[in-house]
């Protein structure tokens, strides 16, 4: 489970009414009363009375004059020497030894414990030779290391083992949403040392800390006098042995930390104020603000409602709306929480111009056609936000922010035009790009590209590119307006040369084209596409002759028209997971070689998806097209249909379905029908697909779905942000002689 905020709102208790009644202080008087007075416990008179009289008849000092320091230091000095001289001249006869009896002041000395009253003093006489024998050389020590006993383990002389222990839990536990006890085990510090630690305080610190995390858990659902206490529970299953090893084994034995937890009670909302102006609607505010009266105050609750209010504001109109702090009084007697939001509203606003400032790619004009509001809309910032992504997808810029600012122009029903400021800062303009990919029949292509995305401002993008393969090599050259008048609307003017040789035909073309197209993008997906153009082709080919026997070349010129209709119902347009897509395009064509053909290709492609659980889609897909008009041998090769590969019928070699020569080489047909079928398993970044295609190419104009043929197989996924990398490896069912029994596909995006 991932962790979630535990931090509590803010809250300010209330401070109940003590049972106790407070002792009265004294009331000091009002300035300037008139004191009352008081009789003294002395009278004056009789106190003093009681003082003794100072003079120089009851204390003679009192008059002598005071004597200088000097006077002072030497009579000091005199009253030393007199004491020294008494005690070195002044002797007594001890009547007990027979001998002199040293006295002070006239008074003997005591004699000592030995009976002498006069010790001399000097230096002990040495009785151990040893203390008085020279020190030896210290190469001559022997000295011995002292040895340790080795642990069992290399780590138990220093590890602590420790277990947890958390008690009286279970009862907030159950009377929440959350599981606290999982919530706890994944941001604990106890847990997360997997029961060892370096030393015992290494425990306690820890123990401090996931105390401290268990009272943030509690308060954070409500819990806001929860008790928690810790404490360290030693084991003691050796008690035999000395202290020291009782000491010493102790060390060695796990510890348990417990966590006992008081939830006390839950407080809940007993009022809900909205401090706030009046809003159009009316009750827009209290309307989109999720939290109850009665419910429990949960800081992600909290959280998320303020959030709701931050979000849904600006998306109605309101762009400076603010939404201050919150004040929780609780009430511990009643469990109850009186919750107060300020909510600055600010002016009700609509779109008025855009300004754009810093280094530019583009003027404020071109901004305007990237925008999907025009002026006078009410102001939505999900819009504001489209604008931004619109203007990231350019790949014009390295930074770019799009930010609403007052204005104080009316715009009347009481709303305030606001101007949306775009800063620019423009990046680099120029991109190189490579692609590879591999496929049975059609061998390996890489493809590299250097874009100018801003050669022709705004957004006038000069692409050349160069395609090397084993059996396709081509240089071009497209000149591309991006967002052209309108936001997705992609004018786009085409040159190319391209050499083709597949065991179909062997080509060399040059092509001209031109398109105008209303694109779908990872940003705006559109329920509704279109593509229109013309094309000029010139084109010599190499085909079967059967009144020959063998392989002619031709030359063709091809004028054609594009259009083009989508329709799109999917979640997603790199990888859908559920919905449907209809394509539907008509290329009216005319053919000269040797005489002039006309003719109209056209084709209709469905697919759907379909989620049978979170992580496993079904996906189908039916294409058919048709070629009116032209016998097959009027066409050129390169413009009939083909089917096979890894866009089509996977297990089968590049447009190797359909008629073929006496060489066993595909002709193409004028008609041609595919499904495909796909079960699709994702985990994480990954992914496993299982599918089965089936189609066929016939001679004539229109489809007869007979002789179809299968291909089944498995495929690889790996998932990135700019679509799934693809490898798919087929075998084709009822194999025929000359088909390969492996086909391998490798490329960019899913099959379809």
């Amino acid at each position: 489970m991932s962790a979630q905020q535990v931090e509590p709102p803010k809250v300010v208790p209330t401070v109940a009414a003590s049972p106790v009644e407070d002792i009265a202080a004294p009331t000091p008087p009002p300035p300037g009363a008139q004191l009352p007075e008081v009789a003294p416990i002395i009278p004056d008179d009789e106190f003093r009375d009681a003082i003794p009289a100072i003079s120089a008849d009851n204390d003679p000092e009192l008059d002598k004059p005071l004597e200088t320091i000097a006077e002072f230091e030497k009579r000091q000095a005199e009253a030393a020497k007199a004491r020294v001289a008494k005690s070195d001249g002044v002797s007594t006869a001890d009547s007990t030894t027979g001998g002199d009896v040293p006295t002070i002041d006239g008074a003997p000395v005591p004699a000592l414990a030995d009976g002498d009253a006069v010790e001399a003093i000097g230096d002990a006489p040495i009785t151990d030779a040893e203390l008085a024998a020279p020190l030896p050389p210290l190469d001559s020590f022997n000295i011995v290391p002292v040895e340790f006993a080795e642990p069992e383990d290399a780590g138990d002389n220093r590890a602590v083992p420790y277990s947890v222990q958390v008690t009286g839990l279970a009862s907030a536990d159950d009377s929440t949403d959350v599981d606290l006890a999982d919530l706890f085990g994944g941001l604990s510090a106890l847990y997360d040392g997997d029961g060892k630690a370096d030393n015992i305080a290494m425990v306690r610190a820890r123990l401090s800390a996931d105390a401290d995390l268990m009272q943030r858990i509690l308060a954070s659902e409500g819990y806001y006098d929860g008790v928690v206490e810790t404490r360290i529970d030693r084991s003691d299953r050796d008690a035999a042995g000395s202290d020291q090893a009782q000491g010493a084994n102790a060390r060695r034995q796990p510890v348990t930390a417990v966590i006992d937890v008081k939830p006390g009670v839950r407080y809940k909302f007993s009022d809900i104020i909205l401090n706030a102006a009046p809003t159009v609607p009316p009750t827009l505010v209290q309307d989109n603000f999720p939290l109850a009266v009665g419910e429990p105050i949960v800081a992600q609750r909290v959280q998320g409602a303020e959030a709701a209010i931050a979000l849904k504001l600006p998306e109605e109109g309101y762009p400076f709306a603010i939404v201050g702090q919150r004040d929780i009084l609780l009430d511990g007697a009643t469990g109850d929480g009186v919750y107060t939001l300020p909510i600055e509203i600010g002016p009700r606003g609509r779109f008025g111009g855009i300004e754009t400032t810093g280094k530019l790619a583009f003027d404020a004009k071109h901004v305007g056609v990237l925008a999907r509001f025009k002026r006078g809309d009410l102001y939505d910032s999900r819009m504001a936000d489209d604008l931004r992504q619109a203007l990231v997808a350019t790949g014009l810029f390295s930074a770019v922010a799009v930010e609403p600012q007052k204005t104080g122009e009316s715009a009347g029903d009481g709303t305030e035009y606001v101007t949306m400021m775009v800063t620019q800062e423009a990046g680099p303009p120029r991109t190189i790009a490579a692609t590879a990919g591999y496929g049975t029949g059609e061998g390996l292509r890489l493809e590299g590209s250097w874009t100018h995305r801003n050669f022709f401002p705004p957004e006038g993008a000069l692409i050349a590119r160069a395609v090397v393969g084993t059996q396709e090599q081509g240089v071009g050259v497209t000149l591309r307006r991006s967002n052209a008048g309108r936001r997705d609307r992609t004018f786009e003017l085409v040159s190319e040369a391209t050499r083709s040789n597949y065991n179909a035909f062997e080509a060399i073309t040059g092509r001209v084209a031109a398109k105008i197209s209303y694109d779908s993008t990872p940003i705006w997906q559109k329920k509704l596409t279109y593509a229109f153009g013309a094309e000029l082709l010139a084109t010599s080919e190499d085909d079967y002759d059967f009144a020959l026997g063998a392989r002619n070349r031709d030359f063709y010129t091809i004028f054609g028209l594009l259009g083009q209709v989508g329709i799109d119902r999917t979640d997603s347009l790199l990888d859908p997971t559920r919905g449907f897509r209809v394509t539907a395009r008509v290329q009216p064509e005319g053919s000269l070689a040797g005489r002039f053909s006309p003719y109209a290709r056209s084709q209709v492609d469905v697919s759907g998806y379909y989620p049978v659980a979170d992580n496993i889609v079904l996906a189908g897909r039916v294409r058919v097209g048709s070629i009116l008009g032209a016998a097959r041998e009027r066409l050129a090769p390169s413009r009939r249909f083909y089917a096979g590969g890894g866009g089509s019928v996977r297990g089968f070699g590049y447009q190797q379905l359909g008629p073929k020569d006496p060489n066993n080489d595909p002709i193409g047909g004028r008609s041609l029908n595919e499904a495909a079928f796909e079960a699709r398993y994702r985990f994480g970044n990954f992914g496993i697909v299982g599918f089965v295609d089936a189609g066929q190419v016939y001679r004539g104009s229109t489809p007869t779905f007979d002789n179809l043929r299968f291909g089944a197989g498995i495929g690889g996924r790996f998932y990135t942000n700019f679509g799934p990398m693809r490898l798919d490896v087929a075998t084709p069912i009822d194999r025929q002689p000359g088909e390969g029994r492996i086909s391998v596909y490798v490329s960019i995006g899913q099959a379809f």
